[in-house]
């Protein structure tokens, strides 16, 4: 079956970072913007994490964005309308200098492009625990726009998370594509080549590879972005 759609992971595919250190400093910039409004650092990391949980554990019943403030409004339950809007403010302001802990590879922009000349439908498949505010700063970073997606997925549009191989069924429903039609490229093994289990075809790349169970990467089409450029080029071929 040919494929009709090229999946993206945005963290560590094509925007580059690594993981450990873009969380650790983003936690330190949500802190540091919200502690003037009576916010205890480590009190609020701990109720972030939680909403994240929740997020990841989601079932489709909700959004993730309706799973995160249900948790997060435990912890804080006299002011929860005025913490969206504080994050609100945080990722249109101090979240942008986020942009410093990330990296930049020009071929990002070109492997999307190649993928939209060839007549791919181009999908962001990013882990959808942000708001569409913060994964559009995080595109844009990378040196692309979200009209560059027919599709981009977020907390307010998704009911499932990676790893749940439900988040790869979910967008292939979005899209009218069957799993078969799609291809997934990411750089996680765990949470990007998961999508190979429901029949997407996979591509992993490996500039800032997560392989946290050290699995074997040969078993996936795997390499840097001119590897994977060519790939798209040549994967109906194959």
């Amino acid at each position: 079956m040919s494929i009709k759609a090229v999946l993206f992971d945005l963290d560590g595919t094509l925007l580059p970072l690594n993981q450990y250190e873009f969380t650790n400093k983003y936690f330190k910039l949500l802190t540091d913007s919200l502690k003037d409004f009576g916010y205890n650092p480590d009190e609020l990391t701990s109720a972030v994490w939680k909403g994240t949980s929740a997020m990841v554990n989601n079932d489709g019943s909700k959004s993730n964005k309706k799973a995160f403030w249900e948790i997060f409004s435990k912890y804080y339950p006299e002011n929860t309308s005025d913490s969206e809007k504080y994050f609100t403010d945080f990722y249109n302001t101090d979240f942008q200098k986020a942009r410093d802990f990330c990296g930049f590879n020009p071929k990002a922009n070109i492997a999307v492009n190649t993928a939209k000349n060839m007549g791919y439908k181009t999908i962001l498949a990013t882990n959808p625990i942000f708001p569409a505010l913060a994964t559009e700063s995080r595109i844009y970073w990378a040196g692309l726009n979200p009209s560059s997606f027919e599709f981009y997925t977020s907390y307010e549009n998704m009911g499932f998370s990676k790893p749940n191989i439900k988040y790869y069924t979910e967008i292939a429903n979005r899209i009218g594509l069957l799993p078969e039609e799609c291809l997934m490229v990411g750089n996680d093994v765990d949470e990007d080549m998961i999508a190979e289990s429901i029949g997407m075809k996979v591509f992993l790349l490996t500039d800032c590879l997560v392989n946290t169970n050290n699995k074997d990467i040969s078993l996936y089409e795997n390499g840097d972005f001119d590897k994977l450029i060519e790939y798209i080029k040549t994967m109906n071929n194959h």
